[in-house]
């Protein structure tokens, strides 16, 4: 059996020993690229550095807090200074009142988020976008204005040094129904027009199209509420009476005394007050990189 030079000329030749491999295409850095990231590792290192000072003073002894000639690692490392901070003040009680409070504030304000979101997205009534206006004008006005004649209301209610009046006054903010108004406007009506069709109702809809597309905004206004509920200050202080309502911000200050500065035990509480809140953040960090990019919140 014979094969012509024709043919074989189509037919692939068998790789040889001597032929180099194929080296993978080096994708080069550009300037911009390197100094870029070398700013931003400085910015990042810019704001640890508290956060590490805070590390080291609670694990420091007393007299090595502002001793002269202290570093920033003391002496010994004391890890019994979160046990003291703990048992000093009853900072469990404290912890247990902030997270009542920020967690059940944050589930009110995503509920009333939510609905009146919706109102102002799907729902056509009089003087919508006035009202929409002048609700998102609220936002302009500094807490330290309405301190006095929200307490006053507290106690015409009845509610001074309770749980209500820690939750409920800021329950209704502008911030959070401008978000997911935003946010719903992006979703297509033919959605709900399909649901419509079915059969379902505007709170069917809501719950059972809206809410479930809406989640990763849901997440971010759920982060952003329970931290500021977590570190309020102001607003405890003033209506707030007894140390077993009192929240972590109060309990925090409470080392800060006239009999003297418990430095070290302030620094070991305060980190043991962002376990939750770095908890949180960590649980829906997929959640809030998505909403913070689809919300408009990136920047862009």
């Amino acid at each position: 059996m014979t094969i012509d030079s024709a043919t074989t000329e189509t037919l692939p030749r068998p790789a040889t020993a001597d032929a180099a491999p194929a080296r993978p295409s080096r994708r080069r850095t550009s300037p911009r690229t390197v100094v870029s990231q070398v700013l931003l590792t400085a910015v990042l290192l810019l704001f640890l550095m508290p956060f590490v000072w805070m590390i080291a003073t609670a694990l420091k002894p007393p007299a090595e807090v502002f001793g002269a000639g202290s570093g920033l690692v003391g002496s010994e490392i004391r890890w019994s200074n979160f046990a003291e901070a703990w048992s000093y003040l009853p900072f469990g009680r404290f912890m247990l009142n902030g997270l009542f409070v920020a967690a059940a504030g944050t589930v009110v304000v995503c509920v009333t988020s939510v609905l009146s979101a919706y109102a102002f997205a799907r729902l056509r009534f009089r003087f919508r976008d006035r009202i929409f206006l002048l609700f998102l004008g609220t936002l302009m006005v500094p807490q330290e204005v309405t301190v006095v004649p929200m307490f006053i209301l507290m106690q015409q209610f009845r509610w001074v040094d309770s749980y209500a009046a820690l939750i409920l006054p800021w329950a209704f903010t502008a911030f959070g129904t401008f978000l997911l108004r935003q946010f719903f406007l992006s979703i297509p009506r033919e959605l709900e027009e399909a649901a419509t069709i079915d059969g379902a109702s505007r709170l069917r809809i809501l719950l059972q199209v809206v809410v479930p597309i809406a989640r990763p905004a849901i997440a971010v206004l759920a982060a952003f509420t329970f931290i500021n509920y977590w570190n309020s200050f102001l607003w405890p202080l003033i209506v707030v009476n007894s140390r077993d309502m009192s929240t972590v911000p109060l309990g925090l200050n409470l080392f800060l005394s006239q009999n003297g500065n418990q430095w070290h035990l302030l620094m070991a509480a305060s980190a043991i007050s962002m376990v939750p809140t770095v908890a949180m953040v960590v649980l829906l960090q997929r959640h809030l990189v998505r909403g913070i990019a689809l919300s408009g919140l990136g920047g862009r």
